[in-house]
This record gives C-alpha cells, structure tokens and sequence, in this order.
C-alpha cells in the first residue's frame, strides 16, 4: 500500500492510497481484515473495563451480517463503538486538482469537527507531514503544486530544485 494521505477520526479513516500492484480492492480487502483483527485481538488480551460490552456489541452485529460468524467490526457514530463496515465510499482520483480536493477534505476533517482549528494540529493526520515534515505514520508525499491565481484552473508542479 501505498499512502499518500490519511485521517484517523474516532467512528471513521479516509485516505489516499495506492496499490503498487494495481490491486485496490483486494488491499482495502486485506488493511481491513488485519485491522479488525488486530483491534480485536487487543480488546480480548489488554485490560479494558468495557471489553465485555464491546465484543457483546460486535457479536450482536453478525446477526445482520452473513459473512463473519463471531465478530462485526463496524463504524457506527458513537466514540466507544468502532469498526469497518461492509464495502467502502472509494473514488478513483482523475486529476491532480480532484487529487488535492480530496487531500484537504481529508486534512480538513479535525477541523470541521470543531477538535482542533488548523488541520495540521491534528495527530492523527498526515498534515502535518506536508506542512512541517512531521509525521507519526509516513507516508508517501505528493509535491505540493503551485497554483496559477490568473488561472485557476491551472495546477503546475512545484519543483524545488528550480
């Protein structure tokens, strides 16, 4: 997997990445089979006051879902219920200016959630990998283009070596 970007929200993950293999679906597929699986395996073996209610909540979840027998790990709004629901909301990037859209719809999140006022702030985000050079997960940087105010629509690389 390649990641160009990420957010980590308490009931939902967006992010940009690419697959080196040309595969999406099936990596998706598989971050969110070993996610889940890791965050289970936390909740069974690490002291948690609320493990009973959790794994009670994910087992009740498998009643409307065929596919897993034990647990459901889904995302629903509450900030103690985590999870992957079926399928995903993906959207192939077409161009540099959708790319760069989406970027900072996802770095914008935290601050549209009121959590912090400037996205770079954000921990668990890879803003601060482009704006500072910070990072607690790397990443794979897109160059920052340059954009032409007489032209809005005109993105041009950022070369920093001109």
């Amino acid at each position: 997997m390649i990641l160009n970007s990420y957010v980590i929200m308490s009931n939902h993950t967006l992010m940009i990445v690419q697959s080196d293999k040309g595969e999406l679906s099936n990596l998706l597929r598989d971050f969110k089979k070993f996610t889940s699986k890791t965050i289970l395996e936390k909740i069974q073996i690490e002291p948690e006051s609320r493990r009973e209610w959790m794994l009670e909540r994910f087992q009740l979840a498998t009643e409307t879902h065929s596919r897993n027998k034990n647990f459901q790990f889904y995302f629903v709004s509450s900030p103690f219920r985590l999870g992957w629901q079926y399928g995903n909301h993906a959207e192939e990037i077409y161009s540099e200016k959708f790319m760069w859209s989406k970027m900072d719809y996802i770095h914008f999140n935290p601050v549209r959630a009121g959590i912090v006022s400037r996205p770079q702030d954000y921990i668990y985000s890879s803003a601060s990998n482009y704006v500072d050079g910070k990072e607690i997960i790397e990443i794979e940087l897109v160059e920052i283009p340059v954009v032409n105010v007489l032209n809005s629509n005109s993105f041009v690389k950022y070369n920093s070596y001109e």
